[in-house]
């Protein structure tokens, strides 16, 4: 296995990586709105959070040698689904046709009590 570190994106808060390598599948740790250099949280509202955290996952993926072109899953945690249009909204800004496959949930809290939360596999082939 190989993982993934870049300044382009925040650094993990607990013990797991920023992304890791298996073969030649490519997953991203769950992404939340974390500003990379001050790890400070981004935005109060899910529109300006998602497009953060989209942000540092853009930056994980290039440091990968990837972008969201790759991407074949996601997996989304809002915490409260009237969020959803909104998510989708900026979400819909990254991925062009054909999209990945996504999971969506509302979920009771996420670290650092932001709004949203993106986990990302992607791959080289």
């Amino acid at each position: 296995m190989k993982t993934i570190f870049t300044p382009d994106a925040p650094a993990a808060i607990g013990p797991y990586s920023q992304a890791a390598y298996a073969g030649n599948m490519l997953y991203l740790s769950g992404q939340v709105p974390l500003d990379p250099v001050t790890g400070e949280v981004v935005g109060e509202d899910v529109a300006a959070q998602t497009e953060r955290l989209m942000q540092n996952a853009a930056g994980i993926l290039k440091a990968a040698g990837l972008d969201f072109s790759n991407v074949v899953k996601t997996t989304c945690y809002l915490t409260t689904m009237d969020n959803f249009a909104a998510f989708n909204e900026v979400y819909a800004k990254y991925f062009t046709v054909p999209q990945p496959a996504r999971t969506t949930v509302a979920v009771l809290g996420l670290p650092k009590n932001v709004l949203v939360e993106v986990e990302i596999i992607a791959t080289t082939a």
